[in-house]
């Protein structure tokens, strides 16, 4: 399973991106798909994650975060608004091995098994 993470860019404050996430070799489906982020000098963190009817958001980010699933094109979104400089990250999205039916985890990065390369993200001020 191989997982192409794009859409990242330098943006300004207040601004917008969205991510795409694309497979190879798995479904999406099927399975979950999670975003994470991480930035310079510190932990990556969840941002969110999606399964079957179930969207996660991490509790800071979801007035701003939308994940969607396209099944059609076998792609993950994430769509930010109202980006902060301290958005600025690498942000991953990664699926697990197994099928968890409505079930993602939104933080914990040690769920998810493939990952995708990263796409850098810059807010300026």
């Amino acid at each position: 399973v191989q997982l192409q993470a794009s859409g990242g860019g330098l943006v300004q404050t207040g601004g917008s991106l969205r991510l795409s996430c694309t497979p190879s070799g798995v479904t999406f489906e099927n399975y979950a798909v999670g975003w994470f982020r991480q930035a310079p000098g510190k932990e990556r963190e969840g941002v969110s994650c999606i399964s079957g009817r179930t969207k996660y958001y991490a509790d800071s980010l979801k007035d701003r975060f939308t994940i969607s699933k396209d099944n059609a094109k076998n792609t993950v979104y994430l769509q930010m608004n109202t980006l902060k400089p301290e958005d600025t990250a690498v942000y991953y999205c990664a699926v697990p091995k197994a099928r968890s039916g409505n079930y993602c985890s939104p933080r914990t990065p040690t769920w998810y098994d493939y990952w995708g390369q990263g796409t850098q993200v810059t807010v300026s001020s």
